[in-house]
């Protein structure tokens, strides 16, 4: 499932494309009764304010680790901006204010990489422009008491010619702030900047992205925004060497709404991921549902997970989830009960 920006202020986010319809496993439902499922991202409004906290989860893929803290997810286009704005500032303020000389710097350590993703409405050129204006002109890091100098790097002359335009049109006359095309980037531009934004590169582009980041070595990378699925990752989209080099850059910041709909019932969800800086702590992937009626919705933690799960594992959990409450596996369950109490099975149970 690919993601793509996001646009102001629409309060939903919509696939550009309809989801296939996922398979059912066979130990939930029986295929004639529950239609196929479908994931489609959304941003809730209006924002829930209460979250409850599960000490299990439904899905074995990956490994659990203990609940901790009360996650948020953003209510809103600007929380999402400003939690990913202070997941980055908090990760890019150590390392731009690193005293080793950049020698030293590249023999010990490795060069720092981030990754922030915002999934939003569309993926055109003025959304992605008024997105990294919104994140980036605003980031508030600062390099030896001067405000840090960032380099965008855009994945066309075109969205950059357009960036610089509507950067100017917005308001920005700041010199903290540079534009460069991924294609056509100098070690000139590289060398004068204290740490580079690669926003939105496409999947053919990653060699390209790969060398833009190497010339920047040791200095801070950030990659916004891929405009590749983690599927396409995972699933073998990439060689040994390119997959190795996206996997480096360490997730910061990442929000994907969901909605998962049957015949019956539907449920929205939330996979996050918000490392120092956002609502909340921590560095592993939350999977949240809503629950309650629309009036006083609340989210409730249901797995808190080591790695990124893959939107297969995303959908396993969330069909367990939706087994759980739903009228028939609720009936079968009370058949379950009233047999093993006229058969007396569960009274010996109980001695």
């Amino acid at each position: 499932m690919a993601f793509s920006l996001l646009n102001p202020p629409p309060s939903r986010i919509a696939l550009r494309a309809p989801v296939p319809p996922l398979p059912i496993p066979s130990f939930l439902f029986s295929q004639p009764r529950f239609p196929p499922l479908h994931i489609a991202l959304l941003l809730r409004s209006p924002p829930p304010r209460r979250v409850q906290s599960s000490s299990s989860s439904s899905s074995t893929p990956p490994s659990p680790t203990p609940m901790e803290g009360s996650p948020t997810p953003p209510a809103s286009r600007e929380e999402a901006v400003a939690q990913a704005r202070s997941c980055l500032a908090t990760a890019l303020r150590k390392p731009l204010n690193n005293t080793l000389p950049a020698r030293k710097l590249k023999k010990q350590q490795r060069q720092p990489r981030f990754r922030a993703e915002i999934p939003v409405v569309d993926d055109s050129p003025g959304s992605l422009a008024r997105l990294a204006f919104d994140v980036f002109s605003a980031l508030g890091v600062s390099r030896k008491g001067s405000p840090a100098k960032l380099l965008l790097v855009w994945p066309s002359s075109e969205e950059m010619e357009l960036a610089v335009r509507e950067f100017k049109n917005w308001g920005d006359s700041s010199s903290a702030l540079a534009h460069a095309q991924l294609d056509s980037v100098s070690p000139d531009a590289l060398g004068s900047c204290d740490a580079a934004v690669f926003l939105a590169p496409g999947r053919e582009q990653v060699e390209k992205l790969r060398a833009g980041v190497n010339a920047l070595d040791p200095k801070p990378a950030v990659l916004f925004n891929p405009a590749w699925s983690f599927e396409v990752e995972e699933e073998g989209g990439f060689g040994g060497v390119a997959k190795g080099f996206v996997g480096s850059f360490n997730v910061v910041y990442s929000f994907m709404g969901l909605e998962v709909k049957g015949l019956l019932s539907k449920k929205k969800g939330v996979l996050l991921r918000c490392v120092e800086g956002g609502r909340f702590g921590g560095d592993s992937w939350v999977l949240m549902v809503e629950e309650g009626d629309e009036e006083a919705p609340e989210f409730k933690v249901v797995s808190r997970l080591k790695r990124r799960p893959t939107i297969g594992e995303v959908e396993n959990m969330m069909y367990n989830l939706m087994a759980a409450n739903s009228p028939v596996t609720k009936s079968a369950r009370f058949l379950r009960e009233l047999v093993s109490n006229v058969t007396g099975r569960k009274g010996k149970q109980q001695q």
